[in-house]
């Protein structure tokens, strides 16, 4: 905090009882006495202290806590959970029933844990959610309320006052210049059938240093027509949010040592805001702690060129569990390429058509206007599980093993015996895939990996993997590569992308 270190913004919180605020570590403020200073793991539990944030330092536009993606304990998975909306759509009770303990019980750890329990943690992502709304749109201070997942407009007034020490009039006449901007725009579709309504766009910083070209070449080299667009500074897709369909744009900004994503979507409905957000940051990987993991992993003579020559590499997430379930079955035992095709085809005969018209407008510029073509329109949603479940067999090609398995995985996935979610742990989510014939150890590690975020799976089993460590000197052999990344804990994901990026280097533009 002396130091005024911006590599801990987000990790925690620096509350100063002497003047009644909490700021984040950089704050430019003069540095206060050690003995008022007290310091939190979350804004909430500053909430609860009776703080306020700075209104110099927005202590809450920067990039999120890489602790709940590294820890894998139960109030980690309880804020992956609040991030994206799940207190908001199903209350505390909903939120208790998908972490399988009782609500006293989650209110006990999380109070003791983080410092403030979940009602007060989901109270303080709404008010960052309300002040985004607030001073970067012309939404109704009303619909802000509920787009925020608000109860009520008292509810909202009193939270913004308590947290901001200024009514939500007063946050939107400020319209102060901070370091996550906000712009909205109402765009509301006529016509049958419902279209997307609410074009939004946003500024989300990530964590320096951030290999954002490495993270959209993975989502490019893997992207479904209809469903994606990708470049190397570009990637959009549909997708689907608990309020309804969305299109959503990411391009690369900011600088080297400030990075930020341009985050353009268009929304059924802002209160699916919250959730676009922390569902965006999981898919880039946003909030990885880099500099020490490039530390760690950098003093391995065999990947320390690789970290150099990349600092900063992230492990993709996932946007929607069950579509990376889905991707990672057909992608089994084939090439990137095949199983390209096999999902594009799929999602052509079985994605539901997106409102005509929800995917124009992104990529402005894209093409030469005449000799080379732009990108594909958005038109599709990835298949649900019901959709495969009752129609995949007529679609999918290859061995009759394999279609089986995807079948009983759709079925369980529909029926409600298989449940995927950000607050499940690793080994819960590998043992649950794992029981069902046809998922092996890869499949299964690869999901968590991807959904969870997790920051030690080291798939020793795949092939790519396994080339690109021989191409670094390390043993090509599972085991013996399994003992060797040993000493990469806890950051055997990342190293594993190395190793990706290194079987793949004499490929331009492409990585595993």
């Amino acid at each position: 905090m002396c130091s005024r270190d911006s590599r801990f913004d987000g990790q925690f919180i620096t509350g100063v009882h002497s003047t009644g605020i909490y700021c984040r570590p950089s704050c430019p403020a003069a540095t206060p006495k050690p003995a008022n200073v007290s310091f939190y793991l979350t804004s909430a539990a500053a909430h609860e202290a009776g703080l306020r944030a700075c209104k110099r330092c927005l202590p809450d536009a920067v990039p999120g806590s890489p602790d709940w993606d590294i820890r894998d304990d139960l109030a980690a998975r309880a804020m992956r959970l609040i991030s994206d909306g799940t207190v908001e759509r199903d209350g505390v009770p909903g939120l208790a029933r998908r972490l399988g303990y009782s609500e006293r019980h989650l209110s006990r750890v999380l109070v003791s844990e983080l410092g403030a329990g979940p009602l007060a943690l989901a109270r303080a992502h709404r008010a960052q959610t309300a002040r985004l709304l607030l001073s970067r749109t012309d939404v109704p201070i009303t619909e802000v309320a509920f787009a925020a997942g608000f109860g009520s407009v008292r509810q909202f007034n009193d939270t913004i006052v308590a947290v901001y020490e200024r009514t939500p009039t007063e946050l939107r006449r400020s319209r102060s210049i901070g370091r996550q901007s906000l712009r909205g725009d109402e765009d509301v579709r006529a016509g049958g059938g419902g279209g997307i309504g609410t074009g939004i766009d946003l500024q989300l910083p990530a964590r320096a240093p951030f290999d954002g070209v490495g993270v959209l070449r993975f989502l490019a080299a893997r992207s479904l027509a209809g469903v994606e667009q990708a470049t190397d500074v570009r990637y959009a897709r549909t997708l689907r949010l608990p309020a309804g369909p969305a299109t959503v744009e990411l391009t690369l900004s900011g600088t080297v040592d400030a990075p930020a994503v341009a985050c353009r979507a268009r929304l059924t409905s802002l209160a699916d805001l919250a959730p676009l957000v922390s569902r965006v940051r999981r898919l880039l990987d946003l909030d990885a702690d880099s500099r020490a993991i490039d530390l760690a992993l950098g003093r391995d003579p065999h990947l320390a060129a690789g970290v150099a020559a990349t600092p900063g590499i992230r492990v993709p997430g996932s946007m929607d569990p069950e579509e990376t379930l889905f991707r990672a079955l057909i992608g089994q035992q084939v090439s990137v390429a095949s199983a390209r095709t096999a999902l594009t085809r799929l999602a052509a005969a079985l994605g539901d058509e997106l409102f005509p018209g929800a995917g124009d407008g992104l990529f402005p510029g894209a093409g030469d206007g005449g000799s080379t073509p732009g990108p594909a329109p958005l038109t599709r949603l990835f298949p649900t599980a019901e959709r495969i479940a009752a129609e995949g067999r007529g679609v999918l090609r290859g061995p009759a093993a394999r279609i089986d398995a995807i079948i009983r995985v759709a079925e369980a996935l529909n029926s409600g015996a298989l449940v995927l979610s950000y607050g499940q742990t690793r080994e819960d989510l590998e043992s649950r895939l794992t029981a069902l014939a046809g998922i092996g150890p890869w499949t299964a590690g690869y999901v968590a990996l991807r959904v969870l975020g997790s920051p030690d799976i080291l798939l020793t089993t795949d092939l790519a993997l396994r080339q690109g460590a021989g191409r670094l000197g390390l043993p090509g052999e599972a085991r013996q590569l399994g003992r060797h990344g040993a000493a990469w804990a806890p950051w055997r994901s990342y190293a594993g992308m190395h190793l990706w990026r290194a079987a793949f280097r004499p490929v331009v533009g492409q990585i595993a």
